[in-house]
C-alpha cells in the first residue's frame, strides 16, 4: 500500500512540476519595407536590376538581385541605420534616423522594438533621384514605409 501511494506522489510531483512551452507565435521586431518607382511616372512600379543593399560596415543583405521591393532590417542599438545601395555598380548612401520603443511582448517572445518618427537625415542622388516616407511608424511589414523613386 505505502508502494502505491509513494508512486502516486511522484507522479503528481512529476506532473505539477511540468511548465507550458514558451514558444513565441506573435511577431517580434519589424523590418523597414522599402518599394521601388519610377521617377518619370511615380504610378509605376520599377525593379531595380542589380541591387547589391548592405548597412554601412556589415555584410550584404541582397546581391545583384533584380527587385521592386527590399525588406531590411533597421539598428537595433542606433537612432540611426546607414544603408548603400548599389544599382549597376552605381552607389547612393541613405542615413534613415528614428526613435526605438521598446514594448514587451510575452515572456516567450520578450521584447520587440518599434520604430518611430522616421526620417531620411541625408542621401546621395547618383542613381536614386527622390525618396518618400509613407509610414514614418514602423510596427509591423503590412505595408510599405519607403518610396525610392529612381
Amino acid at each position: 500500500m505505502k508502494k502505491n501511494y509513494v508512486l502516486i506522489f511522484i507522479f503528481l510531483f512529476t506532473f505539477l512540476s511540468c511548465e507550458k512551452d514558451d514558444i513565441c507565435v506573435e511577431t517580434t521586431t519589424p523590418n523597414l519595407i522599402i518599394k521601388f518607382y519610377d521617377n518619370d511616372d511615380p504610378t509605376v512600379i520599377k525593379q531595380v536590376t542589380e541591387l547589391t543593399v548592405w548597412a554601412e560596415t556589415k555584410d550584404s543583405i541582397y546581391i545583384n538581385k533584380s527587385l521592386d521591393s527590399i525588406i531590411i532590417p533597421l539598428n537595433l542599438n542606433e537612432n540611426f541605420t546607414k544603408y548603400i545601395l548599389e544599382n549597376n555598380t552605381i552607389k547612393d548612401t541613405v542615413k534613415f534616423t528614428y526613435n526605438r520603443n521598446d514594448i514587451f511582448v510575452s515572456r516567450s517572445c520578450g521584447y520587440k522594438t518599434i520604430f518611430e518618427n522616421l526620417q531620411i537625415e541625408s542621401n546621395t542622388t547618383n542613381w536614386i533621384k527622390s525618396i518618400s516616407i509613407n509610414n514614418s511608424t514602423i510596427d509591423n511589414e503590412k505595408a510599405t514605409h519607403i518610396y525610392i523613386f529612381h
